[in-house]
């Protein structure tokens, strides 16, 4: 983001002038459009509010804007007193479509990153450069010259990617595919958004986890579905309850992380499995197996995911490179019956006509390679350290105001919070003393929850970030 150089001569003030003059001559900020208030202004550069002051006063002796107490400061639909031109309401256009913005905890937690990349990031679900295979993807590019036909793809995917994740899945995840039943998506998100999009239709009725990562995810409510919770403890969702809610509300889909759950971390019990899928075979129920957190596993074998013990064809299966390897490649996958791979392939290839061959390919070699299962190995080794670090550390810093069942995989820690403090506050004042995490809300909980992502900070930030965590849950319960 820019910000004003400190050590020109030019003076603050007047940088910043030119620099809002410029983007409001691209069109950034076309004529009648809101500028940033001079306090938030004044947060994002780093500058006083008076600095801004001076600077708006300099763009309003242009005529380029005006300002209305009460009405906020906005471009001049007269600018330097040319004939008004009939330009579009972008802003009546930016707050309409069915596609909805993201939640605004989100959108907050992305603005502070954006702005301040030195924040310890407690919020972001990925996996930081030192877990990745950044050297093991770099000798496979080095070693593999990708010089194939770089024309669009199979919309149902790279033909190699699929048959090696055919492999993959049979040694890793116990499940027995075929290439022409598997679709390469650009990450779970993706794999989700076809679903909604084209296997539902508005007003239907779907069933997700409470608290559940689709609570935080628009899309659920811009295809116009109606969501119904089941609620998660630390063995997973009650099958009765899911046929408690095809009673009521005809329920036409589940969708489910059985497997450290995001963001509780729980595995659903081998008595539940069962139970589900008698549940869903009685009813014909289709359930959505969200699974990318299996392999991070940290003792023992990774959880078998719900597709290996689908007899009868109800689990449609979603995968991801992101958690495991490097979401930066945007690979994923869903295995699912050929008619519906075939139905949201032709659905993708009106998008987009296909994924990036080459992350394929790269994906494709890394899965094949001698060096995925020691990345698995290493990979589990330093997401349990990390876990372990941040709740000493939670431990130490709040003792008794916070409580958490122990994840045994996954990236991510679920915490109650014993003083009842407000999300919003609680997520302001940490952003103020530079931490970042995810406020239960956001995942359809009541306040008092949040998430923990241990994988995304650096290991030597997590004590001080969650320093910085307490002192901002005790100024406000002090």
């Amino acid at each position: 983001m820019w910000k004003p150089d400190r050590h020109s001569k030019k003076p603050l003030y007047e940088q910043i002038a030119d620099h809002l003059e410029k983007r409001i001559a691209y069109s950034e900020f076309p004529p009648g459009s809101l500028l940033p208030s001079e306090r938030k202004l004044a947060e994002q550069l780093g500058v006083n509010r008076s600095t801004v002051i001076l600077a708006f006063a300099e763009l309003r002796s242009m005529g380029i804007i005006e300002s209305r107490t009460g009405s906020g400061t906005r471009v001049s639909r007269t600018k330097w007193g040319a004939t008004p031109k009939h330009t579009p309401n972008w802003n009546r256009y930016a707050e309409g479509g069915s596609f909805l913005p993201n939640l605004p905890f989100l959108r907050k937690i992305r603005d502070a990153l954006s702005q301040d990349p030195s924040l310890i990031d407690f919020a972001s679900g990925e996996l930081a450069a030192d877990l990745a295979p950044l050297d093991e993807i770099a000798a496979l590019m080095r070693e593999h010259h990708y010089t194939t036909y770089l024309g669009y793809d199979n919309p149902q995917g790279y033909i190699p990617l699929r048959q090696a994740l055919v492999e993959h899945l049979q040694k890793y995840r116990g499940i027995q595919t075929t290439e022409s039943s598997i679709m390469i998506t650009s990450g779970s998100q993706q794999s989700l958004y076809l679903i909604t999009q084209c296997l539902l239709s508005p007003g239907d009725a779907v069933a997700v986890e409470d608290p559940s990562y689709c609570y935080s995810l628009p899309m659920f409510q811009s295809a116009g579905l109606r969501l119904f919770r089941l609620p998660v403890d630390q063995y997973g969702v009650h099958p009765e309850d899911i046929k408690e809610l095809y009673k009521k509300h005809r329920i036409k889909m589940v969708f489910l992380n059985p497997n450290f759950q995001n963001p509780t971390g729980a595995v659903i019990s081998s008595e539940r499995r069962e139970q589900l899928f008698s549940v869903a075979s009685e009813l014909g129920l289709p359930i959505v197996e969200d699974d990318p957190f299996s392999l991070t596993a940290f003792e023992g074998a990774a959880p078998a995911p719900l597709k290996s013990m689908d007899a009868n064809g109800n689990i449609l299966y979603i995968g991801s490179f992101s958690k495991i390897a490097a979401s930066g490649l945007r690979i994923g996958w869903m295995v699912a019956p050929n008619s519906i791979v075939q139905r949201l392939a032709d659905a993708r290839q009106q998008m987009d006509f296909g994924l990036s061959v080459i992350p394929q390919q790269v994906a494709a070699q890394f899965i094949k390679s001698d060096a995925f299962q020691p990345h698995l190995d290493r990979l589990q080794i330093q997401l349990q350290f990390k876990r372990d670090l941040l709740i000493e550390s939670l431990r130490r810093e709040l003792g008794e105001q916070i409580s958490f069942v122990t994840p045994q995989g996954g990236l991510h820690l679920w915490c109650m919070l014993h003083p009842k403090v407000p999300d919003g506050k609680l997520l302001d004042e940490a952003i103020r003393r530079g931490v970042v995490f995810v406020p239960g809300g956001v995942y359809g909980s009541d306040s008092g929850f949040v998430r923990f992502t241990y994988a995304r900070a650096k290991t030597e930030e997590i004590e001080s970030g969650i320093a910085k965590f307490a002192e901002a849950l005790h100024s406000l319960i002090d």
